[in-house]
């Protein structure tokens, strides 16, 4: 059976190279209505990572909230997240699916038709595609396929699919008319002067699309 997100708005919580507080970031997320917050650390000790995801798990538990952890299986299933996702390099979708359970939510990374075709077909919950639009967070080694190759993958898939690369206020609703059921965001969150009101407006234009 496929799975419905429960939100437009996928909010990843990374605190980026400035070594913020990915646990106040994902406590303001949470204030501003995010119902779907990934935690995103990727310099981070694991030890610390868990520490941080255990604290998060708590913070979206209480809100209703699904989260989900990148790339470690081990710490989403310490941690008792509702989900992980796994790049194109992690541990695969099938150790990872034997590792967590059915219950679990598991989304893949991919950057093209082929890649998303396959994700789907080996029984992810949800792709991840892009970078949709040219992005500063990653050096991902993949040119930006654009709302034309997103609006491919909407036609082969039947997963949720959540877009993104260099998504922000000004072109979100695009990638929703294009065929993404949420987008995901990382700076466009976090490097803002008001989290909370910068989801909340996100939210009023993804519900409305």
């Amino acid at each position: 059976m496929t799975r419905r997100l429960p939100s437009r708005l996928y909010a990843i919580a990374d605190p980026g190279e400035a070594g913020g507080d990915p646990v106040e970031l994902t406590r303001q997320l949470l204030a501003g209505g995010a119902a779907i917050v990934q935690l995103r650390w990727k310099r981070s000790p694991t030890a610390s990572f868990l520490t941080a995801a255990v604290q998060c798990r708590r913070l979206t538990a209480a809100q209703g909230a699904l989260f989900f952890v990148n790339d470690r299986a081990d710490v989403a299933l310490a941690c008792g997240a509702d989900g992980v996702h796994v790049g194109q390099e992690d541990l695969p979708l099938d150790a990872t699916r034997r590792l967590l359970g059915d219950a679990c939510w598991i989304g893949v990374s991919t950057h093209d038709l082929a890649q998303a075709r396959a994700a789907a077909a080996d029984g992810a919950d949800y792709v991840g595609f892009g970078p949709l639009f040219p992005t500063a967070t990653k050096a991902t080694g993949y040119d930006p396929p654009g709302l034309e190759r997103l609006r491919e993958v909407r036609g082969a898939v039947a997963v949720p699919i959540v877009a993104i690369g260099g998504i922000d206020l000004t072109n979100a609703r695009s990638a929703v008319d294009a065929g993404a059921d949420a987008v995901a965001m990382i700076s466009a969150l976090r490097d803002v002067p008001d989290v909370v009101a910068t989801v909340t407006k996100l939210r009023s234009v993804l519900d409305s699309a």
